[in-house]
């Protein structure tokens, strides 16, 4: 019988983009987790579609949102983060051994949750006229799981409680614009988004807490460490500040964030 772990490498090794996010929902979270196995993989991951082209952040176009192209390309720049979330929370499910087994079911949760904003996003880009694929994408959120694939600690400090967590600060003026601009149902899946990816940076710092307490750290100190250690974005504000202590931040680390 196969486990949650393995699963996880489903959705994670698929390169069409439908055929992951079909994957990603299909995740069975009643299957044994395999906390323990320790699980190899020979064939290069993530699995990418051919489209888009993946370029560096800078080459990624800004347009103006009250264009109908100015529109799709920022709800395609998000899908595109969606798509991602998807690879990382299958990731962080099979790369990482040795955790409780609630570890991974809540990854195996949030990945299948990552597979439905994906599929919310497109079916828009549809109604507009668009496909996934059609503008061109960074890599960004990928290569921190690049540099942090030998490190837990890091990739939750890292990906979940920094680069996801800069979601919870970007969703709600993008809403703004877009639904000033006329776009109501973009305004409506970013609620939805936002609404659980709460609980997504939630389970980020529920884990990056556990691993400071087994370890003895001082999270904040780490967490400054850590992201100097694999030069993790240095983040601006305005910060979201409701949203992140919904979502687990203590005041403490807050405070270091705004200073």
């Amino acid at each position: 019988m196969t486990t949650i772990r393995k699963a996880a490498l489903v959705p994670l090794g698929l390169k069409a983009a439908d055929d992951k996010a079909k994957a990603g929902l299909a995740l069975d979270l009643t299957l044994p987790v395999g906390a323990a196995e320790a699980i190899t993989v020979q064939t290069p991951l993530p699995g990418r579609p051919v489209k888009p082209v993946l370029v560096p952040p800078t080459e990624v176009k800004q347009r103006s949102v009250h264009t109908l192209e100015g529109r799709a390309t920022l709800i395609h720049a998000i899908c595109h983060i969606e798509l991602n979330a998807i690879d990382l929370a299958c990731d962080i499910v099979w790369r990482f051994p040795g955790m409780p087994d609630l570890f991974y079911v809540q990854w195996a949760q949030i990945a299948k949750e990552e597979a439905l904003h994906f599929s919310l996003l497109r079916d828009h880009l549809r109604q507009m006229g668009y496909e996934y694929g059609d503008f061109p994408a960074h890599n960004g959120l990928w290569e921190m799981a690049e540099k942090t694939k030998g490190d837990l600690l890091a990739r939750l400090a890292l990906v979940p409680r920094t680069l996801e967590a800069r979601g919870l600060d970007a969703s709600p003026p993008i809403k703004k614009k877009l639904v000033q601009a006329g776009d109501v149902r973009a305004g409506e899946i970013l609620d939805v988004i936002l609404r659980d990816e709460i609980g997504h940076v939630a389970v980020g710092n529920r884990w990056f807490g556990y691993l400071c307490e087994q370890l003895n750290l001082d999270p904040v100190q780490t967490y400054a460490e850590l992201a100097e250690k694999y030069d993790a974005p240095r983040l601006r504000g305005p910060f979201n500040l409701d949203a992140r202590r919904k979502a687990g931040f203590t005041e403490a680390e807050l405070k270091a964030l705004q200073d």
